[in-house]
């Protein structure tokens, strides 16, 4: 099987045909840095390692670009608000150069405990002003642009077939209708540069053809994916929240810059709900990695968590299904633990692996495979090892910490007991035998075969 993709662009699925050879141009939307990564921002984090983890499988060569926002995006998705850098900074008490320091590096950890491979480049939104300039001018000299007393806008009437990527069809929006007009000539115009406010000193504005002031949000991942990939390059990556605006904007400047395709894959992950709300930093349920950190849960099983539910679905989080992917990936830790470090298996478990994981990324398929093979005992170390290299579960890692562990006698005596009640449907004496158990650091994981004890 090649691999399969669902691309945004054209509502299909298709199979992923590289521009060149082997080699694979991909750019993700990074952070805005003006507060922590909330969980759901992560799950698309992971999304899209997976992907990268597939493309490598399948033997190719990537080139991964993220961007960083550290300037830009507003408050508003209608070029209205205050600069998020700016309120972030106002709100920490730092300048936003500090606070842009400080929450890179927080979303650095962040991937890292959740086991994700860093970009191969990074690119910040301020060191790339000259870029962003360049191509407005390129814009202004095509005619796509005009000047209001706020900014430079991006004329959308100009562009036929603006909005294709969320399928908009501009006749049908009325004026206003999803923004405010102000001195814009179309609903859907854009800011391309923001004059910095008069008599008001920003901490991030620069001098341009136009007066100073700063770039808009879109028009940092235009130039800074075009300078390092090209375009057209291969795969662009982000939240489904881009697709109405940032994406859409996005296509619409390059593609009247350059007159050509901005990317051939639009792949973008689906939100994670909490009561049937989307988590955003504005609500209430506002999550970070840290939290449930606090709350002892490994980052690994938050990964473990997001993978068992298409990156395309929406996934409603709760705390009792987090604490049931961790006892579940304990539990795959465990049954990996018992499996003979024989010769890979090169039969058909792989190729049912290799068709689940680039049939766009069904990753729920591929662990339904993993957890069949290891009850089953028909799996080896090696290739589970391998099928590890997409799935970032990080097995190796926590089955060589668990070899030789061995059980206290009197541990394995409360175990035993506790079973006993069990079997007895005792569950007070039972319950007794467990607390017994976790106060000691261990714990009973249950299956209908057998029971196991684990260090906690």
């Amino acid at each position: 099987m090649s691999l399969l993709l669902y691309n945004t662009l054209s509502r299909k699925i298709e199979e992923f045909k590289p521009i060149k050879k082997n080699k694979v141009g991909m750019y993700c939307c990074g952070p805005t840095v003006y507060n922590y990564a909330h969980i759901g921002n992560l799950r698309t984090y992971i999304f899209e390692d997976i992907l990268k983890r597939i493309l490598k499988y399948d033997n190719f060569k990537i080139k991964h670009v993220m961007n960083i926002t550290d300037v830009g995006h507003l408050t508003s998705d209608a070029d209205e608000g205050e600069d998020k850098m700016e309120k972030g900074a106002r709100r920490e008490g730092k300048s936003a150069w500090e606070i842009a320091d400080f929450f890179i590096k927080a979303f650095r950890r962040d991937i890292s405990d959740l086991n994700i491979e860093e970009p191969d480049i990074w690119c910040r939104a301020t060191d790339h002003i000259k870029e962003q300039i360049k191509l407005v001018k390129k814009l202004e000299k095509k005619g796509f642009v005009y000047k209001t007393a706020d900014g430079i806008y991006f004329d959308t009437s100009k562009l036929s077939d603006y909005g294709k990527l969320a399928r908009l069809n501009k006749d049908e929006l009325m004026a206003g209708a999803r923004v405010e007009i102000g001195g814009k000539k179309n609903p859907t115009d854009f800011a391309l540069w923001k004059f910095s406010p008069v008599l008001q000193k920003r901490q991030m504005e620069w001098k341009s053809p136009w007066g100073i002031g700063f770039p808009g949000w879109h028009i940092e991942c235009s130039a800074m994916s075009v300078k390092y990939l090209g375009q057209p390059f291969d795969i662009h990556c982000g939240g489904i929240d881009h697709i109405p605006v940032h994406h859409t904007n996005e296509i619409a400047q390059s593609e009247a810059a350059e007159g050509k395709q901005l990317a051939n894959y639009w792949l973008h992950g689906e939100f994670l709900l909490t009561d049937k709300e989307k988590m955003a930093k504005s609500g209430e349920n506002f999550l970070t990695l840290q939290t449930l950190k606090q709350k002892n849960i490994d980052p690994i099983a938050y990964r473990y968590f997001v993978l068992q539910t298409h990156y395309g679905k929406q996934l409603n989080f709760s705390w009792e299904a987090l604490e049931a992917a961790q006892n579940g990936l304990k539990h795959l830790y465990h049954l990996s633990s018992e499996i003979m470090n024989e010769p890979e298996l090169l039969d058909s478990i792989e190729k049912n692996f290799y068709d689940a994981i680039n049939n766009d990324l069904d990753t729920p398929a591929a662990l339904a495979l993993v957890w069949t093979a290891l009850k089953d005992k028909t799996i080896s170390l090696p290739t589970l090892l391998k099928f590890d290299n997409v799935l970032g579960l990080k097995i190796k890692e926590n089955i060589s910490e668990k070899k030789g562990e061995t059980i206290p006698p009197e541990i394995q005596k409360l175990a035993d007991g506790r079973n006993s009640a069990r079997a007895a449907k005792d569950w007070t004496k039972s319950d007794e035998y467990r607390k017994k158990l976790e106060d000691a650091g261990y714990k009973i994981e249950d299956d209908p075969q057998s029971s196991r004890v684990i260090k906690i």
